[in-house]
């Protein structure tokens, strides 16, 4: 699909949507009615959810149904695009459709006040962990996915929460043991992008996933790009961790991050 130019955008990723995490999901309602405003473009780059277990999950819950209404309401005085994340690679045409949202391709290339930027989920540049990266292509199967979708929702929904929970459990013990090479593991590496980059013919790159946002500068031989990482949010955890919301915006005063817990 042939993305559009547009003159600005608002990106974000990984805030992991879910019932339990109420004050981040008013915080992402707040951001579609207001900080959205005046902005010719919103890209969400993966993870809306903090998991999908199928599109008919909107029937069965209020609040799915409350943040598919959001969308929508944003989607039609702003052009909003979707890319699937990791645990949200489910999210098939009825959500996408009643959503008013257009789907992109991972990597997507597009052109933004001016420049061309690669976006990209990032989950398939962590290349280091190499477990993670075949567990990626079994689940993105069409037909693994069609037996899953063909389960009962509940037995879904345990699935799903059982993975998160292992995965969960899993990468703390690691991250206490061996913390260097979990962070690695969890982290893109720079072979990965520079191929992408390569393949893309850009210079710029914005991705999400790995919870580190940051802008870089980064070389390969003769290549040279920027890396911009989204954060992700939490707002609802503040006894653990620092919260955390924010957006990068693309526009003619060029691109910066926004902060999203004081606006």
């Amino acid at each position: 699909m042939r993305i559009p130019e547009h003159a600005s955008a608002l990106l974000i990723s990984d805030l992991h949507l879910t019932p339990s995490m109420p004050v981040t999901a008013q915080r992402f309602f707040d951001f579609c009615e207001k900080q959205t405003q005046g902005s010719e473009s919103v890209f969400i780059l993966g993870d809306l959810f903090e998991y999908w277990v199928g599109d008919d999950v909107i029937t069965h819950s209020p609040f799915h149904q409350e943040v598919l209404h959001t969308l929508a309401r944003l989607s039609t005085r702003t052009k909003t695009y979707y890319m699937h994340g990791n645990r949200d690679f489910l999210i098939g045409p009825s959500f996408l459709k009643r959503a008013g949202l257009t789907l992109l391709s991972d990597p997507s290339l597009c052109k933004l006040a001016g420049d061309n930027w690669v976006l990209s989920h990032g989950d398939a540049l962590c290349t280091a962990d190499s477990q993670y990266q075949t567990f990626r292509k079994v689940v993105r199967q069409s037909w693994i996915q069609n037996l899953f979708l063909k389960l009962p929702i509940e037995f879904r929904r345990r699935i799903a929460k059982q993975l998160r929970s292992n995965s969960t459990a899993k990468y703390d013990q690691a991250l206490r043991f061996m913390p260097d090479s979990t962070k690695i593991k969890g982290d893109v590496t720079l072979e990965a992008c520079a191929n992408l980059m390569r393949l893309q013919n850009a210079e710029r790159l914005i991705h999400g996933h790995t919870h580190l946002p940051a802008r870089h500068h980064e070389s390969k031989g003769s290549q040279n790009w920027q890396r911009w990482v989204l954060s992700d949010w939490d707002l609802d955890h503040p006894e653990t961790i620092l919260p955390k919301a924010s957006a990068l915006q693309i526009d003619a005063n060029g691109t910066r991050y926004i902060d999203l817990i004081k606006a």
